[in-house]
């Protein structure tokens, strides 16, 4: 089991529904709350890792999730692009943008299987089986 936050920065120039909607898109599940400038609330991945599959981006996402291990390997960090997240896709940022980008923290008890879980490695392109 794991526990999923994900939250982004909502601008006073931005529709708060507008932002919820895109992070709905890719994390349906998600009980997002606005509070002090700030959509967050918890979710799971399983949307999310339909998407990465789809789009062809399993290496990057193990890649992503990977680098983000942080507090004793049992946690990771990474964030999304919110623009494109408007359009229901992926796309990995390891900078902010201008109107912000959405984080996601994992915490599980073991982070590698959880990762193996959402993210599978690949072989040339193809998900391996285990």
């Amino acid at each position: 089991m794991a526990d999923v936050t994900v939250s982004c920065p909502v601008y006073p120039s931005e529709d708060p529904d507008k932002v919820k909607a895109a992070l709905l898109g890719i994390f349906p599940t998600g009980e997002f709350e606005l509070a002090e400038g700030e959509m967050k609330g918890p979710a799971d991945l399983d949307r999310f890792s339909e998407l990465i599959r789809r789009q062809k981006i399993l290496d990057t996402a193990r890649s992503q999730m990977q680098k983000g291990i942080r507090k004793g390997k049992n946690r990771t960090v990474f964030s999304l692009n919110k623009q494109v997240a408007t359009v229901g896709k992926i796309s990995f940022v390891d900078y902010r943008t201008v109107l912000g980008t959405i984080s996601v923290s994992v915490e599980a008890d073991d982070i590698d299987a959880f990762i193996d879980r959402v993210a599978p490695m690949t072989v040339n392109g193809e998900e391996v089986k285990q």
